[in-house]
């Protein structure tokens, strides 16, 4: 018989709570995250707005020693996976350490580490580096700390391919149950690199939005008047488990993971290709993968950066896909509220998915005011819809032409 995985734990830190419950009313509200920036002096930068973790305490979640020796990406992904772990009562039961993997994604990893232990050494002495600076550094530190804190010894790394991170984090982690190489996998993606260096980076490549003035309405995907993305951070983490294991022990179950899609765009660097051919391609994989129609999907939690090519580029993906369905998709990007995650992107918004499905209701695309004639899709703008929703779609796209997509469907 052919292995179903489900979803079964999810736990979220992010710009717009560290609650799930939090997380959820804050999507549907659409209360955004994003202000000027408080973690560093911002005085004289072009841009100077962000989408910040708030209220983020890492002794609620870890050993306050072992959290001195992470960076704050990993204290974000240990707190996202203890809230996923918890929510998925998988420690309550006996199960077998050699069948639960770890593979979770940084698109950049430590960089505040990096940013900090280079100031030493450039200021003061080598001797002053931290001897826990290349474990705080390391992205595949992340999955390292999650097995050994509950002694998981399956499948154990680390994922990286910019904004596609979590997505493939998940989709391979999928395929990891499928294969009987683990019966549980925790899955999905941290980022924190809202730092002076990385904010000048992509500030120069001029991807970020500037609207310093009015910084909640600063990520506006499908808008006609988008001018970037905001840099966002935070972690997301899911418990994806083998159906039958699951039903064994009584474990909650939010949806079924059922398809997962994947390709390159071999086009550029940083710009999607124009004609969208790579996303749709990973699209369609994905569906087949999940035994999905087009027309079976009813919501799609999109990319939707808020930048001016790829939300055009991405409405061209989602129109060879569905052709005439399109009309009756609700399509919509939770980028509007959270800004953009980078490697924890899709992690979150698979989580929405899961929410959107488990309650039937499309979350929206917040700060919708102006419509483009080229990004002509039904973004569910502002409000949210509720509608049955039995399949849906989470797509990521990344620097470098990589492009994520996963299939969801209500477990029945």
């Amino acid at each position: 018989m052919k292995r179903r995985v489900v979803v079964t734990g999810i736990g979220v830190v992010s710009p717009i709570g560290n609650t799930i419950d939090e997380f959820w009313k804050n999507i549907l509200e659409c209360r955004s995250g994003v202000d000027i920036l408080k973690k560093f002096d911002t005085e004289g930068l072009r841009v100077r707005i962000g989408a910040e973790v708030k209220d983020f305490y890492p002794e609620n979640y870890i050993d306050p020693k072992d959290a001195k020796r992470m960076d704050i990406v990993c204290q974000f992904a240990m707190a996202a996976a203890k809230m996923a772990i918890d929510d998925s009562k998988l420690m309550e039961f006996n199960f077998d350490p050699a069948q639960v993997g770890v593979v979770t994604g940084s698109g950049i990893g430590g960089i505040n580490s990096f940013e900090e232990q280079h100031t030493l050494i450039s200021t003061k002495k080598a001797k002053f580096v931290s001897p826990f600076f290349i474990p705080m550094m390391i992205a595949d530190i992340i999955p390292g700390h999650i097995s050994m804190a509950y002694n998981f010894m399956g499948p154990n790394y680390s994922v990286a391919s910019a904004c596609a991170t979590a997505t493939h984090a998940i989709g391979i982690s999928l395929r990891h149950i499928l294969s009987g190489d683990a019966d549980v996998v925790i899955t999905g993606g941290a980022e924190a690199s809202i730092t002076p260096l990385a904010l000048a980076g992509f500030t120069n490549m001029k991807a970020l939005s500037a609207r310093n003035d009015d910084p909640k309405t600063s990520s506006r995907p499908f808008d006609k008047d988008r001018d970037g993305f905001v840099m966002g951070e935070g972690a997301g983490i899911l418990v994806l488990e083998e159906l039958e294991h699951a039903l064994r022990r009584g474990a909650p179950i939010y949806a079924e993971l059922a398809g997962y899609g994947f390709s390159g765009d071999a086009h550029h660097l940083t710009a999607p290709h124009p004609e969208g051919t790579g996303a749709s391609l990973a699209m369609k994989r994905a569906l087949e993968v999940a035994g999905l129609r087009p027309e079976d999907i009813q919501y799609v939690n999109a990319h939707g950066t808020s930048t001016p090519l790829n939300d055009k580029y991405e409405t061209k993906a989602y129109k060879t896909v569905f052709g005439d369905h399109i009309k009756k998709l609700n399509i919509s990007s939770t980028k509007g509220v959270t800004g953009h995650l980078l490697g924890a992107a899709g992690a979150v918004e698979a989580i929405a998915l899961s929410l959107a499905i488990q309650n039937n209701i499309c979350p929206p695309t917040a700060n919708y005011q102006t419509p483009d004639e080229e990004c002509d899709l039904n973004v569910t703008p502002n409000k949210p819809v509720e509608r049955v929703i039995k399949a849906g779609l989470s797509s990521n796209f990344g620097f470098g032409g990589h492009n994520a997509v996963i299939a969801m469907k209500k477990y029945e």
